[in-house]
């Protein structure tokens, strides 16, 4: 079973050089990058994976110690705090990440919910647990892509690549007993990014869903604390891969979507 995840800013009186480019053709630099669950996992391993290719990146999570824990270890991060899945959370983190970046061009929607836990049957699953995935796994990622479509969409008419990377899970596509709150919500997460490519390609916005597979993350181990770790991704390894993926985007390459091996 596959399961993923999960402000103050200083200046300088002079630039600060970029890290060592470790791609020739790094598309990333001066990248505006926001991802959503940035403190755990696999966001937190975007965070560092993105700087570390230049990019400029907000990142939003709940827990306010923990984004101010991440600050302080990446200052040149922007940390925001708030909840995808409640609506009054929403306006506020999309000025914040507009106002930290002076824009957008790259959004990745990681912060994920796996629902009741224990994972349960669905006939044992509370109606407020199957809520609560849903809230986070398809409303907050549509309701910040929607707030954001026109910092993205100003990207696309600069001439810059806008994207957003919905982050997946094959329980999107399987049928897995005790995984149904979280794997109905992928499901829908999945179908509205592909119907969501399909409206906005023509305007220069993409939209992706990208399965990066096992991790050995905090939210796989609350889901299955059994796992056999040695056989799990690290969150560094999915993050890379997904970068790589972020890339083949924006130098107008067409990546598979759904899924890495």
């Amino acid at each position: 079973m596959k399961s993923n995840h999960e402000s103050a800013d200083s200046t300088a009186s002079s630039p600060v050089p970029a890290p060592p480019d470790r791609h020739p053709g790094n598309p990333f630099v001066g990248l505006r990058v926001a991802i959503t669950g940035g403190t755990s996992g696999l966001g937190l391993a975007l965070v560092r994976e993105l700087l570390n290719r230049g990019a400029r990146v907000a990142f939003v999570a709940r827990r306010r110690d923990r984004v101010e824990q991440v600050r302080h270890e990446l200052p040149d991060s922007h940390g925001i705090v708030g909840d995808v899945s409640r609506k009054e959370d929403i306006h506020p983190i999309t000025m914040q990440i507009v106002g930290a970046l002076g824009g957008l061009d790259v959004l990745i929607n990681n912060a994920s919910d796996l629902g009741p836990m224990p994972l349960k049957l669905l006939a044992d699953t509370e109606c407020e647990e199957l809520e609560r995935a849903v809230a986070t796994n398809v409303l907050g990622p549509f309701r910040l892509t929607k707030a954001l479509l026109g910092s993205l969409a100003a990207s696309a008419r600069e001439g810059r690549e806008a994207v957003v990377i919905n982050v997946s899970s094959d329980a999107a596509l399987n049928a897995y007993a005790r995984w149904g709150a979280y794997g109905a919500s992928k499901a829908a997460l999945l179908h509205l990014s592909r119907i969501w490519d399909e409206e906005l390609s023509q305007e220069g916005v993409r939209i992706f869903s990208i399965d990066p597979g096992d991790m050995d993350t905090p939210m796989h181990a609350a889901a299955v604390p059994d796992a056999d770790i040695s056989t799990l991704k690290r969150p560094e390894v999915a993050a890379l891969e997904l970068a790589d993926a972020v890339a083949e985007v924006l130098s107008r390459r067409p990546i598979v979507q759904e899924a890495f091996a």
